[in-house]
């Protein structure tokens, strides 16, 4: 349904929902907007922007209690699950809440970067051959299983202790840790807060891609914009290859969220929290629901981060079959890995006072500037790596967190280009030949687990990735660093 409600031009990037603004759903349940929102964009996008109601969602997130500053959204903004895809709202931690819709079904939703010293030279001939062997040893597809099985001790291992698992058991480098978000961990995660089922469908499904947006694509460097920094993150060269992997928790995360959507919906009525979507059900954040769910999300981050390790491990593996060297010989360094879809208990400078908060991003990617303790001590000086993926034809994205981010956004940028068209209006407008002849055009090797999915996600299912980051870029709230574009993508 198009957005009608008001959206006041700020400045050239952002548009603001008064808090004076009162749906006809806020007037039924007697509640209201404590805080404005704000969503990024520029005229263009906008107009896009208003054709779902996306703003609506905005608006309603600003009506749930404790929420601080602003309900913001990003110009990938686009219908989701409650809170749009592409939000991030604060909450205060002692009178704010904690929401699955927040987070989404899919926890730790994320990216990382691997850089090598590989040049498209070295790996145009064998693209095919990179992109086949990725496809064979990384399972991928709904339901897919890995090569893995976890014992009920091994997979409470690793929702405690997150990708620690992987490399403890040979599958990458202590670094690795160091150069993901939490290390790989946010400490705190209790497998006692995980059912039975869900640690059923995680037990066998470490290591695989999975289906939807989820990709593996070998990128050449396309652009760089800040050489200074783009050498911090080991970017020097234009058609230097790097290797992207974009995934997450798999079905334990999705059941973990399920889970706790039905404790959430009680736990509305026993604290009398007033609702106006039950998509936005919530616990106050101190309450022993709301930090039930906390800790369980936590295992279902850790397991993401264990998932994309594995596959890292793989990447490797792959690479060196087909080129016959080793991983460090090829230099295949990860860069960093963040998450998209998670909640975080942080601390921020609001109005000039330090206060700590559950900062949910849902769809949305942490940006934090230069200096930060949270940072990697070899990226400090620079600010946080950002990474933004595109969708197998288009280009995705290294940016760099910044104060302004800080300042504006509770340390947060955009997630990816976010999606135009559902995934039945793809399949319709975009025929599956039409779109493999289109990458083939473009020189991109594909290779898919379904036909059904190359429809599903064809590029011009998305909005421009391009005019998204450079919204996120000029607006201030991250820094284009390096552009990179596909040569070869594994789809789930």
């Amino acid at each position: 349904m198009p957005w009608t409600g008001p959206l006041k031009k700020i400045d050239s990037f952002r548009f603001e929902i008064p808090a004076s603004y009162e749906s006809k759903v806020m007037q039924q349940h007697g509640v209201r907007m404590t805080v404005p929102g704000v969503i990024y964009a520029d005229d263009r996008m906008v107009k896009a922007i208003k054709l779902d109601d996306s703003p609506e969602q905005v608006a309603n997130v600003a009506t749930l209690p404790g929420i601080v500053g602003k309900s913001i959204a990003m110009p990938d903004i686009h219908h989701g699950y409650g809170f749009a895809i592409g939000g991030v709202a604060a909450f205060d931690a002692s009178s704010g809440v904690i929401s699955p819709g927040g987070v989404g079904y899919d926890i730790n939703c994320g990216v990382r970067l691997l850089r090598t010293d590989l040049s498209v030279s070295d790996i145009k001939p064998r693209i095919g051959k990179l992109i086949d062997a990725m496809f064979h040893n990384i399972p991928c597809g709904v339901g897919s299983e890995g090569r893995v099985r976890l014992s009920d001790r091994e997979i409470k291992y690793v929702l405690e202790n997150g990708a620690r698992w992987a490399v403890e058991n040979g599958y990458g480098w202590p670094e690795d840790l160091v150069m993901t978000e939490e290390q790989g961990c946010i400490e705190g995660g209790d497998a006692a807060a995980v059912s039975d089922a869900a640690m059923k469908r995680g037990s066998n499904q470490l290591g695989t891609l999975g289906a939807g947006n989820h990709f593996l694509e070998i990128q050449q460097v396309d652009e760089i914009y800040d050489r200074g920094v783009a050498a911090a993150f080991g970017i020097t060269e234009p058609d230097q290859i790097t290797i992207m992997i974009h995934t997450g928790s798999r079905g334990c995360g999705h059941q973990i969220c399920t889970d706790y959507l039905e404790m959430m919906r009680r736990a509305n009525k026993k604290y009398g929290i007033p609702l106006i979507d039950r998509e936005l059900s919530c616990a106050p954040a101190g309450s022993p629901e709301g930090q039930q769910y906390f800790t369980a999300m936590k295992c279902g981050a850790n397991f993401a981060w264990s998932n994309r390790q594995m596959i890292t491990h793989w990447v490797r593996e792959s690479f060196s079959s087909v080129l016959n060297k080793s991983a460090g010989e090829m230099g295949m360094f990860q860069i960093y890995d963040i998450a998209h879809n998670i909640a975080k208990l942080e601390e921020h400078l609001v109005e000039g006072k330090k206060r700590w908060l559950y900062v949910h991003r849902k769809g949305a990617t942490r940006a934090f500037g230069p200096g930060h303790r949270d940072i990697p001590e070899k990226y400090r000086g620079v600010g946080q790596p950002v990474l933004i993926p595109g969708d197998m034809g288009t280009a995705s994205y290294l940016l760099v967190g910044t104060e302004k981010a800080m300042n504006e956004t509770f340390g947060s940028s955009c997630h990816g280009a976010g999606r135009s068209l559902s995934r039945h209006a793809a399949i319709k407008k975009y025929p599956t030949n039409k779109v493999l002849s289109d990458m083939q055009a473009k020189g991109i090797y594909l290779q898919a687990q379904s036909r059904k999915v190359i429809s599903e996600e064809a590029p011009g299912a998305y909005k421009d990735i391009d005019e998204v980051v450079d919204i996120s870029d000029r607006s201030g709230i991250a820094r284009k660093v390096v552009r990179f574009k596909p040569l070869g993508v594994v789809k789930g």
